[in-house]
């Protein structure tokens, strides 16, 4: 079975072929971080022109490197949702139309459930398992019990870990994307030197909440006057935060991986996916943090973690087979829980 993938939920057109053998064929990605990068973030407008723009282009150069042609195509899955709506709509509106055209079954691929099956892609691994999706816009685990098949276990109270990360670089100049830039600030800092609060560690429960470290980097950067924030302050507070993300991460994963065994006496696995799941401390964390715990860890290559129309595909695939396609009426979601996935 040959799939092709399109994603266009935020700030990438990307587009990927994908056979049942779970060979990558081609991953094509084209970014957006030139056109957002004077705003600071992603402007939805510009994403949805630059999607428009670059859908067509992406599409057939993922068919041409993965050396196959539009007829020998077996389905395709594009994602209708979470996401900015109209870079949702531009993807989900090509897969229709060469679904359409080819009568070929149609998958309307959940974001969400995309990134969480990106390890049975790449690792081959068996359900159940637990996963921490943390991105941009999303920070959660998640008990993944089979495909369509998601249990909420603890989930963020206000914002994502991901904005978090954005909104520190974007006060404290260091550009877009702000994740990288943090993290790649933290590794010449010095820890501790400011003190910031570690959002609800040690409390009960695997919820998050990231929206007070955030305030907390801000009134930092205040105590300063205009102009006077060295190098060596922003790599100070950059390590200083990523080290209290590291920790909040570290405590929720531990309460998260005994809800996790309550649920699920034996098996198992702690996966990590999403664009934040690239970053080293973060992943280090997550897997001294699991082999503690006697769980393997899993988390899929750094590119295959960030958006990417291969995991996309690979949705479709398992999909497919189990009968689970949809109609060409389906509409695109700006918000779609997984919770409100089921087998039809």
């Amino acid at each position: 079975m040959i799939i092709l993938g399109i994603e266009t939920s935020c700030d990438e057109t990307a587009a990927s072929i994908v056979s049942s053998d779970r060979k990558i064929r081609s991953n094509i990605v084209y970014s957006q971080i030139e056109q957002h990068a004077p705003y600071g973030g992603v402007v939805p407008e510009i994403a949805a022109r630059a999607h428009m723009d670059a859908i067509d282009w992406v599409i057939r150069q993922a068919i041409e490197s993965a050396n196959t042609a539009f007829d020998q195509l077996d389905g395709v899955a594009a994602t209708c949702g979470p996401g900015l709506i109209g870079g949702v709509l531009v993807g989900a509106m090509a897969g229709k139309g060469i679904a359409a055209a080819l009568s070929l079954p149609f998958v309307a691929a959940n974001h969400l459930e995309a990134h969480a099956l990106t390890v049975r892609l790449t690792n081959n691994i068996e359900f159940p398992y637990l996963l921490l999706l943390v991105s941009g816009g999303h920070t959660q685990f998640i008990q993944v019990k089979g495909l369509a098949e998601y249990e909420l276990i603890g989930s963020t109270m206000d914002d994502a870990l991901g904005e978090a990360f954005d909104k520190t670089a974007k006060m404290l100049g260091l550009g877009f994307p702000g994740g990288p830039a943090v993290e790649k600030m933290a590794k010449k800092g010095l820890i501790g030197r400011f003190m910031l609060p570690r959002p609800l560690r040690g409390r009960s429960g695997a919820d998050f909440s990231f929206s007070g470290l955030k305030t907390a980097v801000r009134h930092q950067i205040e105590k300063f006057s205009p102009g006077t924030i060295s190098e060596k302050d922003k790599t100070d507070l950059c390590a200083e935060f990523q080290q209290a993300a590291v920790d909040v991460i570290r405590d929720r994963t531990v309460n998260a991986i005994e809800i996790f065994r309550e649920k699920q006496r034996t098996g198992g696995a702690l996966v990590v996916a999403g664009g934040v799941a690239a970053n080293a401390s973060i992943r280090k964390a997550l897997e001294e943090t699991a082999l503690d715990h006697g769980l393997p860890f899993i988390a899929p290559p750094a590119d295959l973690c960030t958006d990417n129309g291969a995991m996309v595909a690979w949705l479709g695939i398992e999909r497919i087979r189990m009968g689970l396609t949809d109609g060409l009426d389906f509409k695109p979601r700006p918000r779609w829980p997984l919770s409100e996935l089921s087998r039809k």
